[in-house]
């Protein structure tokens, strides 16, 4: 009875062993695919613009701020207690308005990145997961993570080259981060 549960449990023990054998891995630094996506330049674009309508927006408040102050610096001698009091309310009301303009503006500006980010990140991660479904990995480490320590190459499959192909970014575009590190004379 002892041999044959041994048996069994020998036999089921090198039935894992073996499906153990066939897990392969791949790796990819998806910041750096996704900083070859020409989507990503375009909702990058997009982006900048918005900032700047809301940039222009606020250096307008600021003109009028500082035009109200330099008014009330000079007349406010000259001005009845009443006027005094009601500039002195405007430039306080003003001023709280210009940071909750900023405060909103900030808000504003990070959910229009996440809105435009989300796609770019979702069509990169579909092209990941397509690519290493066919290639049969069991597990994909993202390098940008910053989590894994260590890979061995040889065992894991390098998904960017890949995954570039997949979404038609030429084989020979790099990451600006790239082109700053091969130029000898920056370093």
């Amino acid at each position: 009875m002892k041999r044959i549960v041994l048996l069994a449990f020998c036999v089921l023990s090198f039935g894992a062993f073996s499906q153990a054998q066939n897990v392969k891995f791949g790796h990819i630094n998806t910041s750096e695919l996704i900083s070859l996506m020409s989507e990503r330049d375009s909702a990058l674009v997009k982006l900048m613009a918005y900032e700047n309508d809301l940039q222009e927006t606020l250096e307008g408040m600021g003109t009028e701020y500082n035009n109200k102050v330099n008014e009330y610096q000079r007349k406010q001698n000259e001005w009845a207690p009443v006027v005094l009091e009601t500039k002195q309310r405007e430039l306080q009301e003003l001023g709280q308005r210009i940071q909750q303009f900023q405060q909103n503006a900030q808000q504003e500006l990070a959910q229009m990145q996440q809105t435009l980010m989300t796609p770019v990140i979702d069509k990169a991660q579909a092209a990941v997961t397509k690519v290493a479904k066919a290639q049969g990995l069991t597990y994909v480490f993202d390098l940008s993570a910053g989590a894994l320590i260590y890979y061995d190459e040889a065992v894991s499959v390098n998904l960017l080259p890949l995954v570039k192909k997949e979404l038609g970014i030429p084989a020979n575009k790099v990451a600006p981060t790239q082109l700053q590190n091969t130029n000898p004379s920056a370093q």
